[in-house]
């Protein structure tokens, strides 16, 4: 069958891409910033991963504010990028796995997950900085992906509750695939920063921290929080950070901690990086 063999959490602002196409990995200011990925590009490329699921929030190219839904997921076999208006030089195509898609969503409609599914969906930096930070090394996308789009933009948003849940739901929905597959999901986002307003440029390392660590072994400490909450020590945009709860639902209680790392700021945003695999 199908298994979840990771978690992996990142930030995925756009200036990392055009980092990445500026070539400045060693530059001083963002060399740091990028060493935080080498052990964990080490392990993929040591496990060998067949699919990533990539839990990301869309910045308009779907959806516009007139209609965003809650969940919405790719279910096909291939994912194309496009301009966003940063700069960001455009990405070869990536591989999806419809059948493996389609599979997901209906077990996820049958768990009560009330899901949008796309046929056709283009992905923006949310989804393509991730799969830079982990895979930019090689010559081809070394694997199959699955986009998995959560509302943060337009109010009102889900719950960092409600994400763990559904981060649960796919793990069923993965175990129930009857093909083996090696799987690593990845919350992206965050950490704390905001973008506008009188709090523009907001960082709160403390809470930063204090949210990685309750990723890893006390989640409860963040779902139980509200989104004012939440948005009250991370910035308006450090409600992305909910979708790391999707990450740290779809693994069991219990993890193992292979890497953990944290940088700010990088661009305006407090940065963390987390390879956590199960312990059962």
């Amino acid at each position: 069958m199908a298994k979840i063999i990771a978690g992996l959490t990142t930030s995925h602002i756009p200036a990392i891409g055009n980092a990445i196409a500026s070539g400045l990995e060693q530059d001083e200011y963002w060399k740091r910033f990028f060493d935080g990925y080498e052990p964990v590009k080490k392990w993929l490329d040591e496990v060998k991963p067949d699919l990533a699921i990539v839990v990301y929030n869309d910045h308009g190219l779907n959806f516009f504010l007139n209609q965003v839904p809650t969940f919405a997921m790719g279910c096909a076999d291939q994912y194309q990028n496009a301009d966003e208006g940063w700069g960001i030089p455009l990405l070869q195509p990536f591989e999806g796995d419809a059948a493996f898609s389609w599979h997901v969503a209906e077990s996820l409609i049958n768990q009560g997950v009330d899901m949008c599914t796309c046929q056709e969906m283009l992905v923006d930096h949310g989804f393509t900085v991730p799969m830079q930070l982990f895979w930019r090394h090689h010559d081809n996308w070394p694997v199959k992906t699955l986009p998995f789009a959560v509302n943060t933009v337009q109010h009102p948003l889900t719950s960092a509750k409600r994400c763990f849940q559904v981060g649960q739901a796919l793990r069923q929905a993965v175990e129930s695939y009857p093909e083996d597959m090696k799987v690593v999901i990845i919350g992206t986002g965050g950490l704390s920063h905001q973008l506008q307003g009188e709090r523009s440029g907001l960082i709160d390392v403390e809470y930063d921290v204090a949210c990685i660590n309750s990723v890893i072994d006390n989640p409860e400490w963040l779902y139980n929080q509200s989104n004012t909450e939440i948005m009250e020590k991370a910035g308006t945009e450090g409600i992305e950070v909910i979708m790391w709860m999707v990450m740290r639902g779809a693994l069991p209680e219990k993890v193992n901690v292979l890497h953990k790392h944290y940088h700010a700021p990088i661009s305006n945003t407090g940065a963390g990086v987390l390879l956590l695999t199960p312990a059962e």
